[in-house]
């Protein structure tokens, strides 16, 4: 069976070792906290006024303050700055904090295609570092659509012999 990860590399098309060249480089010292407050900004202005009704009702019931904070928080972190995420919500956990929300292969495509924009806007990142963080942000995306599967074939479906009974899980 796959593990999360490579299933992850699979569908996203980004191998683990470039998924997580972040990691080579501190982007937070190079970028600096407003360049992070600047992307999540861009990037959930366009969420939040995508063409899309099913994508934008994805995030009908978060304040886009709030989801600005979480996620420029989580990247500040995630790319060697201060831990402000964990010291403000806890472990970031993104497969169980993502639970609720239907993370699928449509909508972590368009979630790509909004950070894309965003990445392109703004001008204090320079390409290498956006080529870093895109790979990140793909393989990612599609490691959450794989942990969404794993929850929904975990809560299985009801066998057509018996209404109580799960279905066998593959």
């Amino acid at each position: 069976m796959q593990s999360l990860q490579e299933k992850a590399s699979e569908w996203s098309g980004v191998s683990q070792n470039d998924a997580f060249e972040i990691d080579n480089t501190n982007l937070f010292q190079k970028l600096g906290l407003q360049t992070f407050i600047n992307l999540s900004t861009n990037f959930y202005t366009r969420v939040y006024d995508d063409e899309e009704e099913w994508f934008r009702l994805i995030f009908a019931n978060s304040k886009k303050e709030e989801a600005i904070q979480n996620q420029y928080e989580f990247f500040v972190q995630r790319m060697g700055g201060p831990p402000l995420y964990s010291q403000r919500k806890g472990h970031p956990a993104l497969i169980g904090r993502h639970r609720p929300f239907p993370v699928t292969h449509q909508a972590a495509e368009r979630w790509l295609h909004h950070m894309q924009q965003a990445l392109d806007s703004v001008t204090e990142i320079d390409a290498d570092s956006k080529t870093k963080m895109m790979n990140f942000f793909r393989h990612t995306a599609f490691f959450l659509v794989a942990g969404d599967e794993l929850k929904n074939r975990n809560q299985g479906v009801p066998c057509k012999h018996g209404a109580s009974k799960p279905a066998a899980i593959k």
